[in-house]
């Protein structure tokens, strides 16, 4: 007997506008990278402490490409710490934090290691594992699940 495959509850373009509300980042704009195994959020000032045992990061996001004006100031627990490979190559030990993410009517608990993404594109790239298996990405396509409000 055949395997079912699940179908994906949703349709997402290759971008997307995001919110991660626990961060409080109200919008983002997205690349969703199938090649990418885990997220990435464009993070500077990145500053660790510990708090009542814990270990958390500070740090700052400018969640709009080219505009630094806008900037939050993010604290979330470490979650772990793993070297990452970048699409150029480059080995980096980062942070990774667990937090919300809405894309539309998706919202998941994602991994996310913190990365200064300043020359990248995108301020975050949503890798496969946060889909899940929700969604199917159409790559010939953007902004299916979200658009701009602001």
């Amino acid at each position: 007997m055949k395997k079912k495959t699940p179908k994906p509850k949703l349709i997402a373009g290759w971008r997307e506008w995001a919110e991660l509300p626990e961060l409080g980042v109200e919008q983002i704009k997205v690349k969703i990278d199938t090649g990418a195994k885990t997220s990435a959020l464009h993070a500077f000032d990145v500053l660790p402490f510990t708090y009542m045992g814990r270990e958390c990061v500070q740090f700052e996001v400018h969640p709009i490409q080219d505009n630094d004006s806008i900037t939050h100031t993010c604290i979330s627990p470490i979650m772990d710490y793993r070297w990452i490979t970048s699409s150029t190559g480059h080995r980096q030990r980062r942070f990774i934090i667990h937090t919300i993410l809405k894309m539309g009517n998706f919202s998941s608990v994602v991994e996310i290691s913190l990365a200064n993404r300043d020359e990248m594109g995108f301020r975050m790239l949503v890798g496969r594992s946060a889909l899940k298996k929700d969604v199917l990405v159409n790559p010939s396509h953007s902004f299916i699940l979200t658009h701009r409000t602001r």
